[in-house]
């Protein structure tokens, strides 16, 4: 899913194999390490604020403004992203602020109210320029608002991306949301079919639970979108028990919410190497 200078998501060639990274913003720290993260790498990103980060600031347009700044600062195409919206209105809030692309998720939903909620969300953000993403089947965690189920089928993700007209797909391939561990297993020949079935990106939901082998796989199997945002949770706080340990008596914010920008920073580089990131030509 590479982006245009203007963070717009444009729709690659099936065949490109590479990947575009969305991590995942909670704070202005992880919006700085991720957009850094982006341009040592000299590769696109995309900046993620979830329903649930909205919720912890109380509101959209503080975090998601100061997202918006750090991304047309920077050196590196940049899209944020509005990530597991159930709300109409909010995703109505975020293309009037600015963003490029949301995911509207309706996948709680029987399949034909999905269809149905999606293409209204698609109608009014296509209207506006917004690109949108929906999910169809069902990945596990992300507290309680998915349970483990069916995974995604080719056949009936290639019916609803035509009723909906979404501009990418997340897939349930074997993935769930919160987890610590990087030991998930990807139904890679499903990720083969779904990519040959659906004619929009594949987005690829619960990714910090893939090890870096696996999501070159995924990648190389039809996978475009990879969403990444408890792994980088883990190692920004990693780094900062380790100030606050090595340095029992800090109190200044700064000195230990640092050393975590910094860890997250690298690690962003570092991921979207394993991602095939590709910068636009």
């Amino acid at each position: 899913m590479p982006l245009t200078d203007t963070g717009t998501i444009v729709t690659p060639a099936v065949d490109a194999a590479c990947g575009v990274g969305a991590f995942n913003v909670i704070q202005l720290e992880h919006v700085q390490a991720i957009v850094a993260g982006a341009e040592a790498a000299g590769t696109p990103v995309v900046l993620q604020l979830s329903e649930n980060a909205v919720r912890y600031h109380g509101a959209l347009a503080p975090i998601a403004s100061a997202t918006l700044a750090v991304g047309r600062a920077a050196d590196v195409p940049v899209a944020v992203h509005l990530d597991h919206a159930t709300s109409a209105d909010l995703v109505a809030e975020a293309v009037e602020l600015g963003f490029s692309s949301v995911m509207f998720d309706a996948s709680a939903l029987d399949y034909d109210n999905n269809v149905r909620a999606t293409a209204e969300v698609v109608e009014h953000c296509h209207a506006a320029g917004v690109w949108v993403e929906a999910e169809l089947g069902e990945v596990g965690g992300k507290d309680g608002v998915h349970t483990p189920g069916a995974r995604t089928d080719p056949a009936e993700a290639a019916a609803f991306v035509a009723a909906t007209g979404v501009d990418a797909l997340a897939v349930a391939v074997g993935t769930s949301h919160a987890m610590l561990t990087r030991d998930a297993e990807l139904d890679f020949e499903l990720i083969a079919a779904l990519r040959a079935a659906v004619p929009v990106p594949l987005v690829l939901h619960g990714s910090s639970g893939v090890a870096d082998a696996h999501l070159t796989r995924a990648v190389e199997h039809g996978m475009t979108k990879v969403n990444i945002a408890t792994h980088l949770n883990q190692v920004f706080t990693t780094a900062v028990r380790q100030a606050l340990a090595d340095q029992p008596r800090l109190v200044d914010t700064r000195r230990y919410l640092g050393p975590g920008r910094s860890a997250m920073t690298a690690e962003v580089t570092r991921l979207l190497g394993v991602l095939r990131a590709t910068a636009p030509r």
